[in-house]
């Protein structure tokens, strides 16, 4: 795969602010970014767009992507399809599209192929772990034809956790969604017992027990955290 000089951030909530911040510390490449969002100027997105002055902002995704040998789409699960369709005018020909969002392998091959059709190439990327505390270097998996070739180059651009996984696309995607049934699960039951628990003034009590059902997790601060 060709060096990557410049680089499109589809999408600039959570995970594209964080991106921006830790790919610019080299002062390497360039980076576009667009978020729907940048139409009201009042929102997160256009707020955090101003304090990253070595980030472009640009008024479409295919004015982002134009140019572009790599295209990082960090958007909302929804609007995982729709982004795709919206950056391929601009897509230029062998650029890699790593797609970092959350959805069902059935959307990610849906995506391959409209990226794969537009002479993209299609990567699919499952997150393992929150954004933070790791950031860049937080463990991804992976996965779809072109995967395996471009790990050594999201390494050299800092994505220290990568992990290649397979050629079949969805395998990646599973995984995470799996993930995330335990990680939801887990943050459910947390928030329905410590709500009445506080309630009750028996919240210390509770936690407290639980060190007996997983002694290796500091309870208190991970019920804070969910």
């Amino acid at each position: 795969m060709t060096k990557i000089t410049q680089v499109c951030l589809l999408g600039f909530g959570e995970v594209g602010q964080t991106l921006a911040e830790d790919l610019t510390s080299s002062g390497d490449l360039s980076l576009c970014t667009f978020d729907i969002k940048f139409s009201d100027r009042d929102s997160i997105p256009s707020r955090a767009l101003e304090s990253h002055s070595r980030v472009r902002g640009c008024d479409s995704a295919e004015a982002a992507a134009n140019g572009c040998e790599l295209v990082v789409s960090a958007v909302t699960a929804a609007e995982d399809l729709a982004a795709t369709q919206s950056v391929v005018p601009g897509l230029g020909r062998g650029c890699v599209y790593l797609d970092l969002n959350s959805v069902s392998p059935a959307t990610t091959k849906a995506a391959a192929a409209v990226v794969e059709n537009a002479g993209g190439r299609y990567v699919e990327a499952a997150i393992m772990s929150p954004i933070a505390p790791r950031r860049i270097e937080s463990p991804i998996l992976l996965g779809g034809p072109h995967a395996e070739a471009f790990v050594p180059v999201a390494q050299s651009l800092g994505f220290a956790g990568v992990r290649y996984t397979s050629a079949e696309l969805g395998r990646a995607s599973a995984a995470k969604m799996c993930r995330s049934v335990i990680i939801k699960g887990v943050e459910a039951l947390i928030t329905e017992a410590l709500l009445p628990a506080r309630r009750f003034g028996v919240e210390s009590e509770v936690l407290e027990s639980l060190q007996d059902l997983l002694p290796g997790v500091d309870w208190t601060s991970q019920a804070r955290y969910m």
